[in-house]
């Protein structure tokens, strides 16, 4: 009962505001902002919005600090650890919530990865490849690095109920439709969203067990195969889905959405907290 009530309080506070517009005027240029100055804008309007909490933002992550964390959950889990000063870092960093029984839990991860430059070398009339002659590059694989980051940041959840972890991606290699871009002499060139060459979104699905991509996943779901009950932590993935770029607006808005879902996830947890002024 106290979840259900702490989640319609979050939720009446959060209809209080002007949301994510009210943190940047009309003026404000978020065009070329990091996604971790991004996720600086999201920790203010959490701040404003809960001052009873205490959040704090952190770029990374240790190593050390996951396997202590894991360790703590069972004994034989987090015992392997050869670089104990290694480190995990996303690109958009970590927010944490302070609870009332003051740990840090997490409630936002954030990436944001570009991958595939053949829309603007198109554009530009640029020929691409080994000898220059080709409209396409094939698709790398460093975008499959971001499996790691996500996999490590579930081992430290892995005793929440919630996994805050957003990935925006931007670039021809993560494209959800077909698009046709047209060169300085006027020829169309097709990316075909479903060419093995060059589409890496299937890659990457494997971090949210295939469910839908552009969809908030922040709150784990629970599968009952048989006789057994398994807890998926899934990463949410965004895409522009035409090879553009993420208006810093909304990947804001997202993130925020993404960052309340973790609040109301916690509920009961925060609940002496929110209710201590009133």
């Amino acid at each position: 009962m106290a979840k259900k009530t702490q989640s319609t309080r979050l939720t009446t506070q959060h209809k209080k505001n002007l949301g994510v517009v009210g943190i940047f005027g009309e003026n404000a240029k978020l065009h070329d902002l990091t996604v971790g100055k991004v996720a600086q804008l999201v920790l203010n309007d959490l701040s404003e919005k809960y001052p009873q909490l205490s959040f704090q933002y952190r770029s990374s992550i240790t190593k050390s600090e996951i396997h202590e964390k894991l360790s703590s959950i069972d004994a034989e889990l987090g015992q392997s650890i050869f670089v104990t000063g290694a480190s995990i870092r996303p690109d958009g960093g970590l927010i944490e919530v302070k609870d009332d029984d003051g740990s840090w839990r997490v409630v936002l991860v954030s990436e944001a990865k570009h991958q595939g430059k053949d829309i603007g070398n198109i554009q530009a009339g640029n020929m691409v490849g080994k000898n220059s002659d080709q409209d396409l590059m094939a698709a790398g694989n460093a975008i499959e690095r971001s499996h790691k980051n996500i996999a490590e940041i579930a081992n430290f959840m892995l005793a929440e109920s919630h996994f805050p972890y957003v990935l925006f991606l931007e670039g021809s290699n993560f494209l959800t439709e077909t698009v046709a871009i047209q060169r300085p002499d006027g020829r169309l060139v097709t990316l075909a969203h479903n060419s093995g060459t060059l589409n890496r979104l299937d890659r990457l699905t494997a971090a949210n067990y295939g469910m839908s991509i552009n969809t908030n996943h922040c709150v784990n779901k629970f599968i009952k195969p048989k006789d057994k009950t398994i807890m998926l932590q899934a990463a949410s993935l965004f895409t522009q889905g035409n090879g553009g770029e993420w208006d810093r607006a909304d990947m804001l808005k997202i993130m925020t959405e993404v960052a309340e879902s973790s609040l109301k996830a916690l509920g009961s947890d925060l609940f002496t907290q929110l209710t201590s002024n009133e």
